[in-house]
């Protein structure tokens, strides 16, 4: 085998959008049944090219998407949505969820966990948490990042019942943009398409019957690198086939590696593919310039939260006398 390089993710894209396009027919018509595609887009490089691969496989007039804000959301992530969607030349809906979150106590609860660690954060200040520990080999830990109207910045770190419940909270809002998909799809006859790609699926980086709830997912098998890549290919606009990848969850501005991962995600890309291959930490810390102890720390964070949220993957259990059946 060569030696690793940033060359592993090269991809012949017009052959792979047109073997997409072509499951994605076969899929939506002769597996499920259905008459077109629901993808919610969000203003991101995922969705963006999950839509256009949609639009490759059943045309324009049979995919229906939906933009769906909060609170916390980016102003700017409707607007590159709106344009994605006029690109396209698909149907677009815009549903502002903030008002059902905050009636079902996304908001309250998760500020209510905030104050037991900083007693003095109130509604108009904004806040994210922050993974450490896993890139440099120790147990991954959280903490709460807060910023008070002047503009002044507050650490903490967070107990393991505060993160749950900040977590549990948000997670409200994966979960109800999902049931609105669903709606639409019901309504039209349509499957609800999952935009996850390979290495946030891999690690688990989305809801149990949130984000991670779909009838069919194209890009999950892409690296984060060759999705960017399948985007500039499709000719999606400059400010979507540029963004960068965040969370889009939390009032204060935060990217997938500060919450998740244990590297920016093309290294994390490099990581994930090298990992696969048994290619040894020593390799990835040549091309990454790190050293091979932090490499290897980074292979072990990768085995750990495969581990951990193993169980987002799975099927309901049935408890049959005679199996344990974790087919859905």
């Amino acid at each position: 085998m060569e030696p690793l390089n940033w060359g592993v993710f090269d991809l012949d894209y017009a052959q792979e959008v047109e073997r997409i396009a072509k499951r994605l027919r076969e899929v939506t018509a002769h597996t499920l049944h259905k008459r077109g595609l629901v993808v919610a887009i969000s203003g991101g490089v995922d969705s963006a090219v999950c839509a256009a691969l949609a639009v490759q496989a059943l045309g324009p007039e049979r995919v229906f998407t939906l933009i769906l804000p909060e609170r916390d959301s980016a102003d700017a992530s409707a607007v590159k949505a709106r344009a994605l969607a006029a690109h396209l030349g698909v149907r677009a809906e815009t549903f502002d969820i903030a008002p059902a979150l905050a009636a079902i106590g996304c908001y309250e609860a998760r500020d209510e966990a905030v104050r037991r660690v900083l007693p003095e954060y109130e509604e108009d200040w904004r806040m994210k948490i922050a993974i450490a520990g896993g890139a440099e080999g120790r147990i991954n830990h959280f903490r709460l990042i807060a910023q008070s109207p002047e503009g002044a910045m507050h650490e903490k770190a967070l107990g393991l019942n505060e993160y749950l419940q900040i977590v549990a909270a948000t997670s409200f809002k994966q979960r109800l943009r999902k049931t609105l998909e669903y709606y639409h799809a019901d309504r039209l006859n349509y499957a609800v398409v999952g935009t996850p790609n390979r290495l946030e699926y891999d690690q688990g980086f989305f809801v149990k019957n949130g984000d991670g709830s779909a009838d069919v997912k194209p890009i999950a098998h892409l690296y984060k690198t060759q999705v960017y890549g399948m985007a500039r290919h499709l000719g999606l606009p400059e400010s979507v086939a540029t963004a960068a990848p965040t969370t889009d969850t939390y009032s204060l501005a935060q990217g997938q590696d500060e919450f998740y991962f244990a590297l920016p995600w093309a290294s994390m890309d490099l990581a994930l593919w090298a990992l696969e291959h048994d290619l040894p930490a020593a390799d990835l810390a040549r091309v990454l310039d790190m050293a091979p102890k932090a490499a290897q720390a980074v292979y072990d964070d990768i085995a750990n939260k495969r581990r951990s949220t193993r169980y987002l993957h799975m099927a309901p259990v049935l408890l049959t006398e005679e199996t344990t059946d974790t087919r859905a």
